[in-house]
C-alpha cells in the first residue's frame, strides 16, 4: 500500500539576533512533546506563501510581512510522507503566542539547541541554517596576486559570516604550481579559521588537501565520476568528506547526483550574464528558482551574484549567494 504525502507549508522565524522560533507539541496531538518548526498542511487553491500567512495567522496570531521560499524538503514518516516547503521569514507584525496549546522557545541553531527533541523533519532545516548567506570563492591566479588577496578577503570575512571555497584552476596549470599554491591554500584555511569562516576546497585540487580544509566542493563532472562509479561498483557512495560537501549544478541531471552523493548544498547557474561565460546566455531567475525547488537542499545561485542581487535570490528560492570578484567588496550581502 502506498503512502500518503501530505504537503506543508512551514515558517522559520528568524529574529534580528538569528534565533529561531520553534514549538512544543501539546499532549492532544501525535508526536506530544516534540518540538517543530510552525506551519501546517496546505488547503485547496492556496500556495505555499498563502498557506504560511494563514497558519502563522491561527497558529502564532501574527501577521508576515516578509517570507520568502527557502527549501522544499520532503520527508518519510512511518505512516505518509510529508512535503514541506520551508520558507524563511524575517518580518512579521505582533508577538508570537501560543494560541493551540503549544510552548514557544526562540533557540540559537548554531550550537546545541536549547530544546529537544525535535521531530525528525525539522533536524534538517536547523543544520541547514549553519551555512551562512556568503559563499566567496578564491580568484587569486598567481603567486603575486596573493597578498592583495588576503586583504581583499580579511575585508570580506570582517563584513559578517562567510564560506569560502579554494578554487584555482589558472594557478593549478601553472609550471610548477602545486608547492607555491599549496602554500597559498593554506595561507586562506588560516585564515578563514581566524574569523571562524568554514572554506571548502575545490575538487580540481589534488584530494590529499582536503583533510587541511573544512570540506570539498566538487565539480559536476566529478560527481558525476564519482556516482557512476558507485553504481558501477553497486556500492553506496562512500564518505567525502569528514565536513561540508558542496556541489556545482547546471540542471536536473546535476541536482539528482547531487542528492544521490548526499552533498549539503548546491551552488546553481549561471543565472545572470557574467564577463566569464560571453557566449552563454544566463538561466535567470525563473528557471534558478524551479531547479532550486527541486533540490531539496539550500542552493547558492552564481553568476553575475553580489550584495544588491541577494533580495532577488531570496525571493526566487535561493539561500544565499555565491561568486568571486563582486562578492569582495565592503558591502556586505
Amino acid at each position: 500500500m502506498s503512502k500518503l504525502t501530505l504537503e506543508v507549508a512551514v515558517g522559520v522565524l528568524l529574529n534580528p539576533d538569528g534565533r529561531v522560533l520553534l514549538g512544543k507539541r501539546p499532549a492532544d496531538k501525535p508526536w506530544p512533546g516534540w518540538w517543530e518548526l510552525p506551519g501546517g498542511k496546505i488547503e485547496a487553491g492556496e500556495n505555499v506563501l498563502e498557506a504560511l500567512v494563514r497558519e502563522l495567522r491561527e497558529e502564532l496570531g501574527i501577521e508576515t510581512t516578509l517570507a520568502h521560499p527557502w527549501v522544499t524538503y520532503t520527508h518519510e514518516y512511518p505512516k505518509n510522507f510529508v512535503k514541506l516547503s520551508f520558507c524563511l521569514v524575517r518580518e512579521w507584525e505582533g508577538e508570537p503566542q501560543c494560541l493551540e496549546g503549544q510552548e514557544l522557545a526562540w533557540v540559537n541553531p548554531q550550537g546545541p539547541l536549547e530544546v529537544g527533541p525535535v521531530l525528525p523533519a525539522t533536524e534538517p532545516p536547523m543544520k541547514w541554517l549553519q551555512l551562512p548567506e556568503r559563499y566567496l570563492i578564491t580568484h587569486i591566479e598567481e603567486p603575486g596576486r596573493l597578498p592583495a588577496y588576503l586583504e581583499q578577503l580579511e575585508q570580506a570575512l570582517q563584513q559578517g559570516p562567510a564560506l569560502v571555497q579554494f578554487r584555482e584552476p589558472a594557478w593549478a596549470a601553472r609550471p610548477d604550481a602545486e608547492f607555491h599554491l599549496h602554500q597559498a591554500f593554506l595561507q586562506v584555511v588560516t585564515l578563514c579559521q581566524r574569523y571562524q569562516a568554514r572554506c571548502l576546497v575545490n575538487s580540481l585540487h589534488p584530494e590529499s588537501w582536503w583533510d587541511h580544509a573544512d570540506g570539498v566542493h566538487l565539480r559536476a563532472s566529478d560527481a558525476q565520476a564519482l556516482s557512476a562509479k558507485c553504481h558501477d561498483t553497486l556500492t553506496s557512495v562512500p564518505a567525502i568528506s569528514k565536513g561540508l560537501i558542496g556541489m556545482s549544478t547546471h540542471n536536473e541531471s546535476d541536482i539528482e547526483i547531487a542528492r544521490k552523493i548526499q552533498a549539503d548544498f548546491l551552488v546553481l547557474g549561471h543565472v545572470l550574464d557574467t564577463a566569464s561565460h560571453p557566449d552563454e546566455p544566463g538561466m535567470g531567475w525563473a528557471r534558478f528558482a524551479r531547479l532550486a525547488e527541486q533540490a531539496g537542499l539550500p542552493v547558492f545561485a552564481i553568476g553575475g551574484q553580489s550584495a544588491h542581487t541577494l533580495a532577488d535570490a531570496r525571493t526566487h528560492g535561493a539561500h544565499g549567494i555565491a561568486g568571486m570578484r563582486h562578492m569582495l567588496d565592503n558591502n556586505p550581502a
